[in-house]
């Protein structure tokens, strides 16, 4: 199978003979890897690679920028990606594939590298509401659910922010009520919910509200009266992807609809540290796939009689780039490692969630510049990445959220109000 870390190759008719020499022998692996890195991974672990990569390289790169550019994202692809045992693969619970947090995380550098859109589709099915429903659910649960979800015949979402309450969710306005008496009563479920992935598209939805009993979560069939996704228009990130606004009208769940193991927000930040560990990865994808375009590209320009690659300016962007993607990759692979052990810490998160995807963003913008203004259309994914990381660096927990996290971790106090 191809790789998407194939070293790109100078083209002999636009270098000179020095350059095309070096380029036809280059060394052994200097790019991105140039301290080696994959030598510290397994061989299933480089297999998920490569079987990632190839699947990006197929079946995703030849479409995404028009699904950016239409704002479309392929329902279609789910079943893909479950036949390749993406969704929900780092859990076990009926039938999941049950692989190593380090093979999830380089599953979703796979996919990001690809675009954030299909990585946080994984990362909405799996790491959000299939995680719900294996941490939290009753045994009858996950059997009606994990099955078909792993396999992408039914899609999920996870309800968690409002309008008014992104990263203070404690404040939800969004809340259910028991219409009876008894533990066998209907809930009634009344509010809203923004932001909210997959969720047009969705068949069951993971629904945090608020009840006399603290914050509970629900699995709410999309067909019940009631019930509303309206997609969010107009986005200048994120565009290959669905995004969703959420009312609740007077929705009328049985009482077995309450995932019964979750009580207080502990529930949902349970299944948010395990996307933002996903994150910690995936952004790498989208900067390393931004870094070798960059690289490229400036093999194969001309300016002012020479590639673009042999201007000491643009080997310091390259080579930032570079040492950026190593030392994000080395985060991101102790946090997985932390991860397999049992042993990984929500403050620990927070450090790859934050560095990492600040990292990326500045490795894909200084990538654009290296493709000037070509690097502003669709024909490069350097600006479209930086776009879609935007939106990253906002969503399961924001920049400042996350440097709380490690303030109060360092100090002992916190400082969120």
């Amino acid at each position: 199978m191809s790789s998407t870390l194939d070293r790109p190759t100078a083209s002999a008719a636009t270098t000179t003979p020095e350059v095309a020499a070096q380029a036809a022998k280059p060394p052994a692996e200097p790019r991105p890897h140039l301290l080696g890195l994959e030598g510290l991974l397994s061989d299933a672990e480089r297999e998920v690679s490569r079987t990632v990569a190839a699947f990006v390289d197929a079946e995703v790169r030849p479409h995404v920028a028009e699904w950016f550019e239409n704002a479309h994202f392929p329902r279609e692809i789910m079943p893909r990606l479950g036949e390749l045992g993406l969704l929900g693969m780092h859990l076990s619970e009926q039938g999941c594939p049950g692989r190593s947090a380090v093979e999830y995380g380089l599953a979703a550098l796979e996919l990001e590298a690809g675009d954030s859109g299909l990585r946080t589709a994984v990362s909405v099915q799996g790491s959000l509401a299939m995680s719900a429903i294996a941490k939290h659910g009753s045994a009858e649960q996950k059997a009606q659910w994990l099955p078909g979800m792993a396999a992408g015949r039914i899609i999920g979402c996870f309800g968690l922010t409002e309008p008014t309450a992104g990263s203070d969710p404690g404040s939800m306005k969004t809340h259910a009520r028991r219409d009876g008496a008894g533990e066998r009563a209907d809930w009634v479920l009344t509010g809203a919910k923004r932001w909210i992935g997959l969720a047009s598209i969705a068949d069951v939805a993971v629904i945090w509200a608020a009840t006399d009993e603290g914050v509970r979560g629900f699995l709410v069939p999309t067909d019940t009266p009631g019930f509303t996704a309206t997609p969010i228009p107009a986005k200048l990130s994120m565009r290959a992807s669905v995004q969703c606004d959420l009312a609740f009208d007077e929705v009328r769940l049985p009482a077995d609809a309450l995932l019964p193991g979750a009580r207080g927000l502990s529930g949902p930040f349970s299944c948010l540290n395990e996307a933002r560990y996903g994150i910690s990865w995936g952004v790498l994808g989208a900067a390393r796939d931004s870094y070798l375009e960059a690289l490229r590209y400036s093999l194969e320009r001309q300016q002012f009689g020479r590639p673009l690659a042999g201007y000491q300016l643009t080997q310091k962007k390259l080579a930032d780039m570079a040492v950026g993607i190593e030392k994000g990759w080395l985060l991101a692979l102790h946090l997985g490692r932390l991860k397999d052990a049992g042993s990984l810490a929500p403050h620990q998160i927070s450090v790859g969630k934050l560095d990492n995807t600040r990292t990326a963003i500045e490795i894909c913008r200084e990538a654009r510049t290296v493709l000037g203004g070509n690097g502003i259309t669709l024909d490069h994914a350097a600006l479209r990445h930086a776009n879609n990381l935007e939106s990253v660096r906002t969503y399961e927990g924001t920049d400042e959220v996350h440097t709380l996290v490690i303030g109060q971790r360092i100090t002992g106090i916190p400082a969120f109000r």
